[in-house]
């Protein structure tokens, strides 16, 4: 299985990965290719205006990084049509279809851009127009791959014609409506010519060659050659889901250590179970095992103290015992209580929150889950959600509390954050204290919160509006506070207010901290959210347009749970990438 996604940001490391990987296979696969036009790549896909065409990158690959073919085809926006340069797979074969399933992306997206339909080039199948007559029998076989796939050569046209006298090897000019009813017409037909030949063959082509070739154009509609034999329709092998739309799904496979089972502790493992019950069968999410990370990770956004408390009291915590704090004193930052539990009330906000032998586990688990994903997005994956418990966003800098040992939000936008400016959107029911704490004097990471106000609302003591930041991060953490009763309408105006700080931060990813929280019935919250309203807050996220990471906070209605999950995340990926 593979997954095809396009690369949008050619400055991330992801992208630079795909270039170089990409000229290199143009160097070996089309040793004909001007070196100039290889090197030229990345900046064609930096300055869309540099040739008055833009870049289209589609990667083929495995998920692992492992580049398994690429498609590379210009957008002429101003003319309305695109145009195929090439589809490349490697010597050795990826199999599985692998160029026609990028073919199939290239006609989806041309289709959706509208327009004039796909263009592209295939040597002649003609003997006599070889210069190596062998060769016609390898440009035939291509050619009949592109008709059974849609495409048609044109016919009646000089495009044809030699460039000096006598030449060979002069391409077919190869036509697919990627989905248009009707047919092209010879006017449309001038000026994609006219915009091919001076865009892309200027050094080439003389303006009289030019005139010649668009002047040859008169048959209207245009004719198109059928097909010299008779073709089955060509399967398309492709991923499940088609291309980038796929999220990348890692799970706590851990999780279920962390089970306290005394009444009223809600935090439990079914949470899990129902979320991946809803979202498994729409087929959006691909899989991905979490990878193991070093604690280091965990250090550079929490106290060393800290994390050496919960690791040293949690593995000395007899099994099926639990250390709940009960003293809260004021803080002597020189003198922390040595008693296990009374050195809980040092590092806890509240008394709900127990330490027990798995703990510290389960919450580093689900550390190695939110890094997984965040590197996921990294090598280029557009959407990732990591599904944790312990969930982390009431987690500080120097405390835990709220169910949350460690801020997973935080620590993966803390690795993003190496690569460009980060957005975190907490939309959990209750405020997302853990990441303003983290990155409140920092200004390469935004924090927006939409919570219930702490009038009312856990965690009470943070979370007001007038909490800004400070120093770097004077004016970039955002509270959105909300009353006690809130519908679906009253909550997607307060979202629509979150996004707009996003756009406004401009920043090269997103995180989302996603709380099913404030869905109906929810134990915790008092909002009214149904699976209609999850489904167009997953959408005007999605709409934000950014490699998008989401960390699983709070949502503890397991009955409602997997409706809620599905819908966000059918909105998401609709949001992102428009309808299929």
């Amino acid at each position: 299985m593979f997954r095809i996604r396009q690369v949008t940001d050619p400055s991330s490391p992801s992208a630079r990965r795909d270039i170089a990987q990409a000229q290199a296979l143009l160097r070996d696969r089309l040793p004909g290719m001007p070196e100039r036009e290889i090197e030229e790549l990345p900046e064609r896909l930096r300055d869309p205006l540099s040739h008055r065409m833009r870049a289209v990158l589609f990667v083929a690959d495995n998920l692992r990084g492992r580049m398994l073919g690429f498609a590379l085809m210009s957008h002429a926006p101003d003319v309305g049509f695109c145009l195929l340069d090439a589809i490349v797979t490697p010597r050795s074969g990826a199999g599985g279809g692998i160029g026609g399933a990028l073919y199939g992306r290239v006609r989806e997206a041309a289709g959706a851009l509208g327009g004039i339909g796909l263009f592209y080039e295939c040597l002649p199948d003609d003997p006599s127009a070889c210069s190596d007559p062998e060769s016609a029998k390898q440009n035939a076989a291509r050619l009949r791959f592109y008709e059974r796939l849609g495409g048609r050569v044109i016919l009646g046209t000089g495009y044809e014609a030699p460039i000096t006298p006598g030449g060979l090897d002069m391409p077919h000019l190869v036509y697919d409506g990627a989905g248009r009813e009707s047919p092209l017409r010879a006017e449309e037909l001038r000026a994609a010519v006219r915009a091919i030949l001076e865009r892309k063959y200027a050094e080439m082509c003389s303006p009289e060659y030019i005139e010649g070739v668009v002047a040859s154009m008169t048959e209207d509609p245009v004719r198109l050659r059928e097909p010299r034999r008779a073709l089955k329709p060509r399967r398309v092998f492709a991923p499940r889901v088609r291309g980038e739309r796929l999220i990348a799904l890692v799970v706590n496979d851990r999780h279920d250590i962390h089970h306290v089972r005394e009444r009223g502790y809600v935090e439990a493992p079914a949470r899990v179970r129902a979320i991946l019950a809803g979202v498994e069968p729409t087929g959006l999410l691909w899989p991905t095992p979490p990878r193991e990370f070093p604690e280091s990770v965990i250090r550079r956004v929490h106290d060393g103290a800290f994390v050496d408390y919960l690791k040293h009291v949690c593995s000395s915590v007899p099994e099926g015992k639990s250390v709940y704090p009960y003293v809260f004193p004021i803080r002597n930052q020189t003198r922390p209580p040595k008693d296990h539990a009374y050195a809980a009330g040092y590092y806890c906000i509240d008394t709900f929150t127990p330490l027990n032998r798995n703990a510290f586990l389960a919450a580093k688990r689900a550390v190695d889950c939110s890094m997984t994903a965040a590197e996921a997005v990294l090598g280029g994956q557009r959407l990732a959600y990591a599904l944790v418990r312990p969930p982390g966003h009431h987690a500080e800098r120097k405390s835990f509390g709220g169910f949350c040992y460690f801020c997973n939000p935080a620590i993966a936008a803390e690795r993003l954050a190496e690569h460009g400016r980060v957005a975190i959107l907490d939309i959990d029911y209750h405020h997302g204290n853990g990441q303003q704490d983290i990155f409140y004097e920092r200004g390469d990471v935004l924090t927006v919160s939409v919570h219930a106000h702490p009038d009312f609302a856990y965690p009470f003591f943070t979370g007001f509006e007038d909490e800004r930041g400070s120093g770097a991060g004077a004016g970039i953490n955002i509270n959105i506070c909300l009353p006690e009763k809130v519908d679906g309408a009253g909550y997607s105006a307060a979202l629509a207010r979150a996004v707009g700080h996003v756009r406004a931060f401009d920043p090269a990813y997103l995180v989302v901290a996603l709380g099913l929280d404030t869905g109906r019935g929810d134990p915790t919250g008092t909002w009214t959210l149904r699976p209609a309203d999850f489904e167009r807050n997953g959408r005007a996220i999605g709409a934000i347009g950014l490699p998008t990471l989401v960390v699983q906070e709070g949502g503890y209605r397991t009955a409602s749970l997997g409706a809620n999950a599905r819908a966000f995340f059918t909105g998401l990926v609709a949001g992102a990438f428009g309808p299929e």
